[in-house]
């Protein structure tokens, strides 16, 4: 299997990747987005998690990780229910790790340790310790594919970076003792700026926020009526959504048409309709300079400036007013 990817480049891919690919687990990331509610309410936001699972495999790839760890980090994301991270907010859950939470389960129940059997690998040796793979998952705030890859993958397909820029990421990025590193003060200025976009531009954008609670709110309501079951967040997006419309409830069709592109709103911390709190990600990517490891907001004030602005804002949680919908 040959793959291509915009931001990587060309690749061919072993034979236990490709039937990986190629299986019913990878193959439902197609229809599971990344943004959980974002593409109902804005139609270009709609990569999906079979994008950054390809992508997260590529990079550590690319900067030459081994068969095992582009194994892990192909199936990171395997278990991620429909809508992604709206689920952690249906079942309130703060930490969103709810498809962590299910992972070994849904691995085990899937056909993937059977490909990784017939390839002679142990799906619990490479799947279910992520300390082994050190490019693939680091603790915030430093650098790891996951994280990197669903930055750049995001803000490059929404418009926000260009091409050439990610290039110079890419380029600036080195592996020390298995583990991702810059050398660029500018290039670490450049990515922070970059993943503050995302995470605090982007999953906290009003209208992102309006879809994700309104969608939750008609996800929770759908299970109390029992026209949803735990086990249907087990399939795509779509299939819920269309479960949801064929019950004919007028209240979860009145929610599910108030989830639009049409819908008007912004943040308002006085007279506010939505109050949510998100995850806190931040990001201080170690620099290698002269011979030793440093955290780059040691070396730059503007990176020091964006931690704190960005912490302030995702502590503080986002006041969402409703103009129209």
């Amino acid at each position: 299997m040959i793959i291509y990817d915009e931001l990587y480049g060309e690749f061919v891919v072993d034979r236990v990747l490709e039937e990986l690919i190629l299986s019913k687990p990878v193959q439902r990331l197609k229809g599971i987005h990344q943004g959980g509610a974002s593409y109902l309410v804005n139609q270009k936001w709609n990569e999906t998690r079979f994008d950054h699972s390809i992508g997260v495999m590529l990079l550590i790839r690319k900067l030459g990780g081994s068969l095992e760890e582009q194994i892990a980090g192909l199936l990171h994301d395997v278990s991620h229910t429909a809508f992604s991270h709206v689920i952690d907010f249906v079942f309130e859950n703060k930490e969103e790790d709810y498809h962590e939470k299910i992972f070994s389960s849904v691995v085990k129940n899937s056909e993937i340790p059977v490909i990784l059997s017939k390839y002679d690998y142990n799906y619990e040796e490479i799947l279910f310790d992520d300390f082994n793979w050190t490019l693939l998952e680091q603790p915030a705030p430093e650098l790891c594919a996951d994280r990197v890859d669903s930055t750049l993958r995001d803000m490059y397909e929404y418009g926000k970076i260009s091409l050439e820029q990610v290039n110079r990421f890419l380029d600036d990025l080195m592996v020390f003792e298995g583990r991702m590193y810059l050398q660029s003060i500018e290039v670490a200025e450049w990515f922070v700026k970059t993943y503050y976009k995302e995470v605090i531009d982007f999953f906290l954008d009003p209208l992102n926020i309006y879809g994700y609670d309104m969608l939750a709110k008609t996800l929770k309501l759908s299970l109390e009526k029992n026209i949803l079951n735990v086990n249907d967040f087990l399939g795509k997006d779509d299939e819920l959504l269309s479960k949801i419309k064929s019950s004919k409830d007028k209240e979860l069709l009145d929610l599910l048409r108030k989830i639009n592109p049409d819908a008007q709103v912004k943040e308002d911390r006085e007279n506010y309709d939505i109050y949510m709190k998100k995850k806190l990600r931040m990001i201080d990517t170690s620099i290698f300079k002269g011979g030793e490891l440093i955290p780059a907001s040691k070396l730059s004030e503007e990176i020091r400036t964006m931690n704190n602005k960005a912490y302030e804002k995702a502590t503080r949680g986002m006041y969402v007013r409703i103009l129209t919908n």
